[in-house]
């Protein structure tokens, strides 16, 4: 495949625009500089919140504002573009249609591939801001591919919310919060696997006998994006770009 340059909508948050690159750079394989994708990153942190955005009905602001940068990167000699949120691709139909670069489904190629890791009917627990919860995005691709979504119970939805903002907040948290509410749902609810499904959630260094529960859309994310730019990936994720 030719090599393609690849462009970020980042800044949401910041540190997951961070993680995102350093994921992509760490990933990629590459003996020397000129090996490694030609990215153009636009830290967009000023860009109205997702979840207000959608709950509180000013979905039309945030798609304004995200035109403006898809009017920028059509400047550009960009293939496509990668959004590392996971609450903004709730917009996803919006925003593709508003710009003729091709945008990353995070959304979908995660549900791709645990349909292909884990098999049809299989339980999927969704770890995501109230916001993307609200918008179905998860359960809904998880239907689309014959598996079943669950959520957790109010408690451990609030303190998942609690988690994500302390982190956006650079606020100390314990990563064991975190991990035992992983391993409630896998023992306890029986899900096979865990989707970290907002990027805050991505930062978290999880045990390694935890993380092998959770399925990170942003490494899919990192996976995806580094094939279509055509690159080699060290992560080379069962069937994420199918």
């Amino acid at each position: 495949m030719k090599n393609k340059r690849l462009a970020i909508i980042g800044g949401m948050g910041p540190l997951a625009t961070k993680v995102f690159y350093e994921k992509t750079i760490k990933n990629t394989v590459a003996s020397k500089d000129q090996e490694h994708i030609d990215m153009i990153i636009l830290n967009h942190a000023t860009i109205p919140d997702r979840t207000e955005a959608i709950l509180e009905g000013r979905e039309s602001h945030f798609l304004e504002t995200i035109k403006k940068d898809f009017e920028l990167l059509e400047k550009t000699d960009v293939s496509n573009i990668a959004i590392p949120c996971n609450t903004s691709h709730y917009f996803y139909k919006q925003m593709q249609e508003i710009t003729t670069i091709n945008i990353i489904n995070m959304i979908e190629k995660t549900a791709n591939h645990i349909y292909y890791q884990y098999g049809k009917g299989s339980k999927v627990a969704i770890l995501a801001t109230d916001g993307t919860i609200s918008t179905g995005i998860y359960k809904n691709e998880c239907l689309i591919h014959q598996l079943i979504p669950y959520h957790p119970d109010e408690l451990n939805q609030k303190n998942i919310m609690e988690i994500i903002y302390n982190i956006k907040a650079d606020v100390d948290y314990k990563p064991e919060e975190l991990e035992d509410i992983i391993t409630h749902l896998v023992t306890k609810e029986h899900c096979s696997c865990v989707i970290l499904g907002c990027t805050e959630l991505s930062s978290v260094k999880l045990k390694k006998e935890i993380k092998q529960y959770c399925v990170d859309p942003l490494e899919i994310l990192v996976d995806v994006s580094i094939k279509l730019s055509g690159k080699e990936s060290k992560l080379n994720i069962r069937e994420s770009v199918l």
